[in-house]
């Protein structure tokens, strides 16, 4: 049987959810590191350019992080990422974490963006600038440095809730489920690196992420 293929940029934090969703539900694929320039496997495989795309063993190819998990519960409906009794909790806490812990992670996290793509080249640090500006205005990117100590109590503030709901379980709801994925995804911000930026004074988070970083198809319990 062929093996599913995940099409992803390496920092995304949408792409690393989507890669722990596989690894949860124990589905064997291969990833396809996507050259920010050269997108054409990209764009023959799911007509569009954007990541995470995820070409299934039977040739369909899903778009975006939300319908590759519901698809994947689809197909692989156990383990669950939707536990009975708190299926609309999740949804609801990927939604807000998707949009608002993105939007609250992604500026500290731009720096090691922009270091990663510069160390791929000139052409591809230019280009990956040249989207963020085009998206967000002229200077945003320098700016946006400029500001990491603004943008780190931004984001701890952000992070705070789950901080604390993490203290005492394993798991944001306690059993595990679609927001903690999307939990992990938007950590992997602060990781991507190989090198663990979570601040140390959330404890909790940095465990919350070991503990996910690590699962396979056997869930690591609370010790």
């Amino acid at each position: 049987m062929a093996k599913a293929r995940l099409y992803q940029f390496i920092g995304s934090p949408f792409c690393a959810k989507v890669r722990k969703l596989l690894e949860y539900k124990g589905i064997d694929f291969e990833t396809i590191e996507v050259d920010y320039l050269e997108r054409k496997e990209l764009l023959a495989a799911s007509g569009q350019i954007m990541v995470p795309a995820l070409t299934l063993d039977s040739g369909d190819t899903v778009v975006d992080s939300h319908s590759i998990a519901m698809r994947l519960e689809e197909l692989y409906p156990e383990p669950t990422i939707l536990p009975s009794g708190w299926s609309g909790i999740h949804l609801a806490l990927e939604h807000y974490i998707d949009n608002e812990i993105e939007n609250a992670l992604f500026p500290v996290a731009l720096a090691d963006e922009e270091s990663h793509y510069r160390r791929q080249g000139p052409d591809r640090a230019a280009f990956w600038r040249f989207i963020r500006e085009r998206k967000y205005g002229a200077g945003f990117v320098d700016r946006t440095v400029r500001e990491q100590s603004a943008n780190w109590g931004r984001a701890t503030q952000a992070l705070a809730p789950f901080e604390a709901t993490l203290g005492e379980r394993a798991f944001l709801t306690g059993r595990i489920g679609l927001a903690d994925f999307a939990l992990y995804g938007q950590l992997f911000y602060l990781a991507f690196t190989g090198e663990l930026k979570i601040p140390a004074t959330m404890p909790n988070l940095r465990a919350f992420f070991g503990r996910m970083d690590r699962m396979s198809a056997v869930v690591e319990p609370l010790g």
